[in-house]
């Protein structure tokens, strides 16, 4: 059994207790908050553990830590980077990895620097509606993909009690806390990274947030894709709506949700058709299939998956829509990846 420690409590935390919880690889053995009702709550819920403030009091209690889980917000987690680097922990931790691309590519480098495995939390890679949507692009079902638009609209009520409340002050929230995501999956079922974005990003008159929540972005890809992305926290409906249709020679591909409905479609067919997709737990599914990733490295010597090297392309997305919309112009992705 993996032996982890589970350090922040909050939404995503709880989470991944569950998923920790259900492991039948891995086992919590303490969890960190600075909050105590967070921990006694996780005792409750999840199984009496032995619970700290920080990351440093538990590593100097416990002796049996084989590996942590880091669901605290990105912001100002060298200190416990460097702490489990330190005990040789392997480390899974939250998206986004730093809210500032210099900021992660320093963690990259102290983890890669000890040769310490640092896994990032992108869950969305693990939905059965992202591996279904691979299988049809590798099975060639609808030819190659040369153009994409992706759209995802939500009213993100900040003030619920059950979301983290840190994203209503922070500079770019839908960059950082949602587009991250959508950029990476972009990356990953394509295949291909992105060469060169320009963006406009803006605040609509009645939002919540402090600063920009709406993003407008067209990227071109080294291996020929053009996707066109808009993107919202603060749509001014409280349904969702979300679709990400890809264009290929042969055809289309269309995710009608997020966390499912799939279809497809050949260039005469009259009507789409529905792709089967696996049961799915919201948050529950996508993330255990992601920390079983994280133990097959750990235990059996898998791959890593979604390392935090990886993710600094997906970074470079974000940092470049920020400069494309500052500055009004086009910017290569490339220019802003920091030196290795």
């Amino acid at each position: 059994m993996l032996k982890v420690l589970l350090a922040g409590l909050g939404v995503r935390g709880r989470y991944w207790a569950e998923v920790i919880n259900r492991s039948e690889r891995a086992e919590t053995v303490g969890y960190v908050d600075p909050q105590q009702p967070a921990l006694d709550r996780a005792c409750t819920e999840f199984g009496q553990r032995p619970t700290f403030d920080t990351v440093k009091a538990a590593l100097d209690a416990l002796d049996d830590v084989d590996a942590l889980v880091l669901a605290n917000p990105p912001i100002g987690r060298e200190e416990i980077i460097q702490l489990a680097v330190a005990r040789k922990l392997p480390m899974l931790i939250e998206k986004p990895l730093a809210l500032d691309l210099e900021e992660a590519n320093i963690l990259v480098k102290i983890a890669e620097s000890a040769n310490v495995s640092m896994m990032v939390g992108l869950n969305f890679r693990y939905l059965g509606v992202t591996i279904e949507t691979m299988k049809l692009l590798a099975d060639n079902a609808i030819g190659k993909p040369e153009f994409a638009r992706f759209t995802y609209e939500r009213w993100r009520d900040g003030r619920r009690p059950d979301l983290n409340k840190y994203p209503l002050t922070m500079e770019h929230p839908m960059l950082w806390e949602q587009s991250i995501h959508h950029f990476d999956l972009m990356r990953y079922v394509y295949g291909q990274d992105p060469t060169i974005v320009q963006c406009h990003t803006w605040n609509p008159s009645w939002s919540m947030y402090d600063d920009d929540t709406n993003v407008s972005a067209i990227f071109q890809f080294d291996g020929g894709m053009t996707v066109n992305y808009q993107g919202t926290w603060q749509s001014n409906w409280t349904v969702p709506g979300f679709e990400w249709r890809t264009d290929c020679t042969e055809g289309v591909i269309t995710q009608r949700e997020q966390f499912g409905a799939l279809y497809y479609a050949k260039s005469a067919d009259e009507s789409l058709t529905s792709v089967e997709l696996p049961p799915h737990e919201r948050w529950i599914s996508e993330t255990s299939g992601l920390f079983s990733a994280f133990v097959s490295h750990v235990v059996d010597g898998e791959p890593l998956q979604c390392s935090g090297r990886d993710h600094l392309m997906s970074l470079a997305m974000l940092e470049a829509c920020i400069q494309s919309s500052r500055q009004n112009t086009a910017i290569r992705v490339q220019d802003l990846l920091p030196d290795g």
